[in-house]
């Protein structure tokens, strides 16, 4: 039984400049080029700026190139936001919708998300979206209505031919950040399961095939148990990928484990 592609990325947030993405690109290209990306996929979420120079710096299709955030129109009197259009201009091939820093510090609303996933769908893009709870909703025991409801809103009006195109990154709130605390592995395990199952049930046999990504204090120690959970198809790791020799030793020990699973199997 083969086993299904395997995802790995980072999104640097408001961190690297043009110089520092560019040195970031060409060095985790430089470690990874052995690696099979017909089973195995690598993607990068940097700053706008640094799009377009992050696109030429890129060699035989060995990186995969995100935006983190995108309008909802392709134009308009929408100053400060990135349209479609520019993204498609400087090499996009990702789209990050609903990171849970768009979504509690500039207050995007589920509906706002779902917004700019048809949009990126219907120009052509991956969206990648982040769904989580928050630590408060997690103590009050409303963790899976969350995730449930981000879903559904989030995906809403997408058709199942269009989940072929679909990632979705379960990123707890309390897991992210600085102040970030790591999440259990088993807790980890079942609300990925649960997520799985919202996707089955919202896409059918469309919702089975959608890559499911943990994020959220990922690390050197943490990668691996994180990476056997049951209904996972990938880590998004923030801080700990910043470097790309640090990245590279994860996604090696990742990489290591799974082949072994693998034939195991």
């Amino acid at each position: 039984m083969a086993c299904k592609k395997w995802y790995m990325g980072t999104n640097t947030k408001m961190y690297k400049t043009i110089a520092q993405t560019n040195q970031f690109i060409s060095r985790l290209q430089e470690l990874t080029f052995d690696i099979d990306r017909s089973s195995f996929e690598l993607f990068v979420i940097p700053s706008f700026t640094t799009l377009e120079s992050a696109n030429r710096c890129r060699k035989d299709n060995l990186v995969k190139l995100g935006a983190q955030n995108m309008g909802w129109e392709e134009q308009g009197q929408y100053t400060g936001e990135i349209s479609p259009l520019m993204l498609r201009e400087v090499g996009c091939d990702l789209v990050m919708v609903g990171h849970s820093e768009r979504r509690h510090i500039f207050m995007e609303t589920d509906e706002m998300e779902n917004k700019k996933v048809r949009c990126a769908l219907d120009h052509g893009f991956t969206v990648l979206l982040c769904i989580g709870e928050t630590e408060q909703e997690k103590g009050a025991g409303q963790s899976n209505e969350v995730l449930r409801r981000q879903i559904q809103l989030g995906l809403a009006g997408i058709n199942e031919k269009d989940t072929a195109r679909v990632w979705v990154a379960y990123e707890p709130v309390w897991a992210i950040g600085v102040n970030g605390k790591p999440v259990e592995i088993g807790y980890a395990d079942e609300k990925l399961t649960y997520i799985r199952d919202c996707l089955k049930m919202e896409f059918g046999k469309g919702g089975e095939e959608i890559p499911v990504f943990y994020g959220g204090s990922v690390n050197a120690e943490n990668a691996l148990p994180l990476s056997r959970c049951k209904d996972i198809n990938g880590l998004f790791i923030g801080r700990s990928a910043w470097d790309a020799d640090n990245f590279n030793a994860i996604i090696r020990a990742v990489q290591d484990n799974r082949e072994k699973c693998c034939l195991a199997k």
